[in-house]
């Protein structure tokens, strides 16, 4: 299976002509340990507004889920069928591997439960996908669009087949509740 997404990246040369300064895969993909989840990193901004121009592959970095302060993350997330493996992981492994901290109060619906300070935009790309809130869910498909507002979730494939989401994370003012 195919996990590269190929990435283009325009700005403008030294006449302030429109141009592509990157087109070929992005480089920055990873492997989620246990769950077979492959997330490539797209693009990352540091401060809002965003700097143009900037000259450099800004997703050359190991980042976790959660955008720079003030800045925003566009990553895409191949999720493969729950297996049994990646269904006995512990959410502590996964929160570490996430790069976010637990602040539950509770014990967690499902492993992959977490929450970001952040407004997230979920593009499904491809697939279907169930998305995990305290005491409900959602099963999205291929075309469907959700905005998260800092809420706690989870992503989970019950499919048989691989589903492709794309999330835009943008640095929030944290909401001051837990898990």
């Amino acid at each position: 299976m195919d996990h590269r997404i190929r990435r283009i990246v325009t700005g403008h040369d030294h006449h302030g002509k429109a141009i592509v300064e990157m087109d070929g895969f992005a480089p920055n993909q990873k492997v989620r340990p246990g769950t077979g989840l492959v997330s490539t990193l797209v693009w990352v901004t540091d401060e809002t507004p965003a700097k143009l121009d900037t000259r450099t592959d800004r997703a050359d970095r190991t980042i976790g889920v959660p955008p720079p302060k003030n800045g925003s993350v566009l990553r895409v997330v191949d999720f493969p069928p729950v297996s049994s493996q990646s269904a006995a992981i512990s959410q502590e492994e996964i929160l570490k591997e996430m790069g976010v901290s637990d602040t539950a109060k509770t014990p967690a619906r499902h492993a992959f439960m977490h929450r970001t300070a952040s407004v997230d935009y979920a593009f499904v790309l491809s697939g279907e996908i169930d998305m995990l809130l305290d005491d409900s869910e959602v099963h999205m498909k291929a075309g469907d669009i959700m905005v998260q507002q800092g809420t706690n979730h989870a992503w989970v494939n019950r499919s048989d087949k691989k589903s492709r989401v794309a999330f835009v994370l943008i640095d929030a003012e944290p909401l001051g509740i837990g898990h």
